[in-house]
């Protein structure tokens, strides 16, 4: 698959970006909090394009993204690509192959990216120890099902320039969720094709689209960066209501 071990340190643990991604979806005790913390994690790193996740294996371990950028994505038979969810840090991209035992999917970097590895076992223990944190990561598996509802509702029905729109607006929100936006800019190293590939489009149809963005003064997109302008107006060009993301927190103690 790619991957090497991770010889540098970084910022953030698997465990700590765990925390910080059930904490933002639902408040966490102590207990909690060390029950996560002393999770068995084994980094490794990956260049950009990499397949983490290619459909047909059978993982043994589940994987934490650390920082970087990857997809979840399918093929079809003459090789063209459909991207079905975009993950930041924080995100557990095969989190089905808990009870899932063969991928039905791919994963792959879009970035260069860090990873961590958790075993099965390690989480599957996890959620025996705690069950109020397997109902977490129960909640965070339907917000992503309410987020590809989002999409398809997307790729069925909305213009060109409101798919991306939506899609920016998406992706603010939940960086700004998890500490990783300052104000309406976040890290972005998505290229035309990859956003062709998440919303339908050509390469050739997202340029010209990005283009009228640009020019209706809603973002400034470049150099992997990702500023919103005008956050209320590319809002209402996305026609993005963030109700889907369920944001707020709840208790599961």
């Amino acid at each position: 698959m790619g991957m090497t071990e991770l010889r540098s340190e970084v910022s953030d643990s698997a465990q700590e970006l765990l925390i910080r991604k059930l904490g933002s979806i639902g408040e966490l005790s102590d207990r909690q909090r060390d029950a996560l913390h002393r999770l068995e994690a084994a980094r490794v790193s990956v260049n950009a394009h990499t397949d983490i996740v290619r459909e047909g294996d059978r993982p043994s371990s589940i994987t934490v993204l650390l920082a970087g950028l990857c997809c979840r994505y399918k093929l079809v038979t003459d090789g063209r690509r459909q991207i079905t969810s975009f993950h930041i840090p924080g995100d557990v991209p095969d989190l089905p192959s808990l009870f899932l035992s063969v991928a039905d999917y791919n994963v792959c970097s879009l970035a260069p990216s860090q990873l961590a590895a958790i075993p099965h076992t390690a989480m599957l223990a996890l959620f025996h120890e705690q069950p109020d944190l397997a109902h977490l990561f129960w909640r965070g598996t339907l917000i992503e099902a309410a987020i590809f509802r989002e999409w398809m509702v997307g790729i069925g029905r909305r213009s060109a320039f409101t798919r991306i729109a939506h899609l920016f607006c998406e992706l603010i929100v939940r960086m700004q969720a998890v500490g990783l936006a300052s104000g309406y800019t976040i890290e972005l190293p998505l290229t035309q094709t990859d956003i062709a590939d998440a919303l339908g489009l050509s390469t050739v149809h997202v340029n010209r689209t990005l283009q009228e963005i640009r020019a209706a003064a809603l973002i400034e997109l470049g150099r992997g960066k990702l500023v919103a302008r005008d956050w209320e107006g590319l809002c209402d060009a996305g026609e993005f209501d963030q109700t889907y993301l369920h944001s707020q927190r709840i208790s599961c103690r």
